[in-house]
Parts: C-alpha cells; structure tokens; sequence
C-alpha cells in the first residue's frame, strides 16, 4: 500500500485513481472507525470508484499505517488527513467518516473547509467520551496489550456491531475478518488509538460554523455513539441531514452496505449538481 508522509510520519491509504474518461471527477476520502482499517468502506468503494476517485486513509497504528510514538490525538490526525488530501492534490474533496473517520471529518470541516466538498459523518459524535465509556476503552486497551483480543473479542464486537448483524452468517463472517485484522496489528499502537478516542476533545463549539452540505446517519443499534448523539450532531451543522437506519449497530458502512452506498450515491449527486465546479481552480500541491 502507498504511503505519504506527514511531519515525518507514513500514512498509508488506498486510491482507486480517476475513474476511466473523467480525469477531473470530484474525490471521495474515507476516514475509518477505530480498530478497523479503510478496509471498512470497500462495498462503498466498489460502487462509487465508476464515478469517484476513492482514496482511503488508515490512521495511525490501524490499517497498513505502521505504529508511530505519538500522534493519535485527533488533531494530528487531522493534521494527517489534511496533509493526504494537499499531497495527492485531491481538494476539495468529499470526506466520508465513520466515527473516529467523523472526530476527524468534523474538524476538517470546522478549520479547513476550503478542502472539503461536502462532509458525511456516519455513526460518530461532537461530544468527548462519556466517563464511563472512556474508562472502559481504556481498560479494553490494556486487555488487548497484555493478553491480547481472545478475552474480550465478543464483548468488543457488540459495541462494534449491531445484535442483528452479528446473528448472520455474514455478520459472523465479517467479526472474524475484523479480529485476525485486528490481531495483526501493534497492541501498543492500538493502545495509543484507544485513549486518542478516549481522551478526545469535543467538537460541539467548532461545528456550527460547518459551511459544506453535511450528512448524518447513524444506526438505530448503535451502542458506541447512540441515535441521540448524531442527533446532536446533525442539529449543531447548519442544514445537515439525518437518517437514521434500522436494524443496524456502529458500524454501518459494513452492516448495510448497500444503505449507505445509496444514500452516500443520493448525497453526493445532489452535492455535484448543486455546487459550482471549483475543481479547475483549486490548488495543486506537491
């Protein structure tokens, strides 16, 4: 997988190139949830790539980005997603994140919209940890760096997916995937991601001032960032919408494929048809 670097550290990502005959069509950047990889968003990918340049980044320590010692606060990480979307010259973009993806979304939206298209935030939050929640993160990330995932797989993949998928032979499939994926990985980089996401900053005084079109979806079994927190979020963004998809958990892009590609299908179109085209005047960066 490529890397960029970004103040000395590689950022690996995925990039599907312009699609055949449209060497000027608008990018779509995906940023993952924690513990997965940009892996998470292939079903979306495959469907949109005939139309999209689809570029995917892997944060720090997860996915094929090698562990670094510092850096998994969400403010580098934006500092990371920024530094991919100016070397490749992809701006503006649109930014597809799904929670940890969204903290990161969110921010980029908030400080530099000048890079971003239109934002959609799936299965995410504007708040910082709930206590409870933080603490159990934190005693999650010394399990996985002690004694490894055997322990706590079952109980990591109920906050991770919906009871509905996870009673599917697709659903079963699909934890199994994340968990060999997930042991491949430095326990201590996913340590430092944990309490990045634990100990987040949040974002609910920044949003406001969101000016790109925003989508909110979050499903309705999502117990790691529950339905009330995106509707928070959707009411903190000027003119963002919300849908709420049944029978799904936190992670969406992966449960309903074919729900969020339609609906990220559905958005985008309209984005595109609306905004005018800045794609000749942006900058290219080297």
């Amino acid at each position: 997988m490529p890397t960029v670097t970004i103040d000395g550290s590689p950022i690996a990502y995925t990039d599907t190139g312009a699609p055949t005959g449209r060497p000027d069509a608008p990018a779509v950047v995906f940023g993952h949830g924690l513990l997965f990889g940009g892996w998470m968003f292939r079903a979306q990918i495959e469907a949109l790539r005939h139309d999209y340049r689809c570029v995917t980044i892997d944060w720090r320590g997860q996915g094929e980005t090698p562990p670094t010692a510092t850096g998994y606060d969400m403010d580098t990480l934006t500092g990371d997603a920024r530094g991919v979307i100016e070397s490749l010259g992809l701006g503006p973009v649109h930014w597809v994140g799904l929670s940890m993806g969204g903290f990161v979304g969110q921010r980029l939206a908030a400080r530099h919209g000048d890079l971003l298209r239109s934002l959609t935030l799936l299965d995410t939050s504007a708040d910082a940890e709930r206590s409870d929640k933080g603490g159990e993160y934190k005693t999650m990330a010394w399990v996985l760096r002690h004694f490894g995932l055997r322990p706590i797989k079952s109980r990591v993949a109920r906050h991770l997916f919906g009871p509905h998928f996870l009673a599917t032979a697709t659903g079963r499939a699909t934890v199994d995937e994340w968990a060999t994926r997930l042991r491949a990985l430095d326990h201590a980089a996913i340590r430092r991601a944990l309490f990045g996401v634990a100990d987040r900053a949040p974002t609910a005084h920044e949003i406001p001032a969101i000016t790109v079109p925003t989508l909110v979806v979050v499903g309705a079994d999502d117990r790691a960032t529950p339905p009330a927190e995106s509707h928070r979020l959707a009411a903190l963004i000027p003119g963002a919408e919300l849908h709420t998809l049944p029978a799904c958990g936190h992670s969406s892009s992966l449960e309903q494929p074919d729900a969020i590609t339609e609906l990220l299908r559905q958005f985008l179109d309209r984005v595109d048809r609306t905004a005018p085209d800045v794609r000749s005047s942006r900058p290219v960066h080297g």
